[in-house]
């Protein structure tokens, strides 16, 4: 017999171990579950709540955005018929979307349940457009020498790594030969690897030092959230600052950003930002920076990130960045240059982009900006692009044909 007692000590256990269990799986799912609908429409407006952060604060006085809302019929065709914004928003989980046209904010809107003016969106790969600019003034400033820097001679522990030999050019354009898959879907690849380090305690930098060379630095491209990874690090030893801190000074503050905006940190210490995915900033902050790219850098007669800089993100002349030129798993109307995505046409408009539909449009000759936030149920879907892509560019023809 048992003794007395026996068997609810047994069911406690069992329901101690069950527990454990139930958390463990959270634990190692938990990327999984944070980006999937609905739970996602939360999860990118609440980053905070789930990691560490680092803030980018804002300036005491913020630069007013001058307000001008007005009606935007705008309508574009998309796989065989014409559609509204409307139909846009409800296809691709718009959360936030926000139209600038001759510095003026003309259309705003906050479809997603946990969206607001006030809101900070997780802008994953969008960040490496940010980190492209500070690392412009950074050059600006003397502080870094040039594009031609090694990536070692400025972080001399990634010695005898693949990425002892590529240049802050190579990082870039994500040239740096470096072997890296970026497979969202993939538990077992590379990328896979690096966000379990980011988000279970582990060592982003031990990931990077397993990777191998695959091509000579400068010659094929290849996404690679690791090549900004390394980039933001390499900014933050030549500035001697962390990332939220330059950014603040450097950009937050001349734009006049209206919200703090923050980077989440990798749990495992040191802690570090992600230069290529962790900044979290409002629409509104995120026209702003889109509307100094449209204006060659400056903003009321203040340069802040260099003219030559932003005309260098609008395109390159090396064959291997071309639009339609980056492979078979990337869209056919982008290219890449200077950690933005470039776009067909003579306008030589230019886009930051980041995986569940954030975007941050820049039409320099038509002065138009517009930001898309979106919680799309998976990381990358060539679909929802495709529309979203149709609509920006119906967007901008509408406001140039305006008088």
């Amino acid at each position: 017999m048992e003794p007395a007692g026996w068997g609810g000590t047994l069911a406690a256990g069992a329901a101690v171990a069950g527990v454990a269990a139930g958390a463990a799986w959270l634990w190692r799912h938990q990327g999984d579950l944070a980006t999937s609908r609905p739970l996602n429409e939360w999860t990118f407006t609440h980053m905070s709540a789930l990691m560490p952060t680092a803030t980018v604060a804002r300036p005491p006085d913020p630069r007013p955005l001058r307000h001008a809302p007005r009606p935007l019929e705008v309508t574009y065709a998309h796989a065989g018929r014409e559609r509204t914004l409307a139909d846009l928003h409800a296809a691709t989980h718009t959360t936030g979307f926000a139209v600038l046209h001759r510095g003026e904010l003309v259309h705003e809107c906050y479809p997603g349940r946990f969206a607001s003016p006030e809101a900070r969106f997780q802008l994953f790969s969008l960040t490496k457009s940010v980190t492209s600019m500070l690392v412009g003034i950074a050059l600006h400033d003397g502080v870094l020498a040039g594009v031609d820097d090694t990536a070692v001679s400025h972080l001399p522990h990634l010695a005898g790594t693949a990425y002892d030999g590529p240049t802050v050019a190579d990082l870039l354009h994500m040239s740096s030969g470096v072997e890296f898959t970026e497979d969202y879907a993939d538990p077992q690849a590379a990328f896979a690897r690096f966000e379990r380090a980011v988000t279970g305690g582990g060592s982003v930098l031990q990931v990077l030092r397993s990777l191998p060379r695959a091509a000579e630095p400068g010659t094929v491209f290849n996404y690679s959230t690791l090549d900004s990874q390394v980039l933001g690090w390499v900014l933050e030893a030549a500035t001697g600052r962390t990332l939220a801190d330059y950014a603040a000074e450097r950009l937050w503050h001349p734009i006049g950003a209206e919200r703090d905006a923050y980077y989440f940190l990798t749990r495992g210490r040191p802690r570090t930002a992600l230069g290529g995915g962790s900044l979290n900033a409002s629409v509104r902050d995120l026209a702003r920076l889109g509307l100094l790219m449209a204006r060659g850098g400056a903003l009321d007669g203040e340069q802040i990130v260099p003219a030559a800089w932003v005309d260098r993100s609008r395109g390159t002349d090396l064959p291997h960045l071309a639009v339609g030129a980056l492979g078979a798993t990337t869209p056919a109307h982008y290219g890449y240059a200077n950690q933005w995505w470039t776009v067909a046409g003579p306008e030589r408009g230019f886009t930051g982009l980041g995986i569940h539909g954030q975007y941050l449009w820049v039409d320099p000759e038509a002065d138009v900006v517009v930001v898309k936030t979106s919680a799309w149920p998976v990381a990358d879907d060539p679909e929802r692009d495709a529309e979203t892509v149709a609509a920006l560019r119906a967007v901008v023809a509408h406001l140039r044909s305006e008088a």
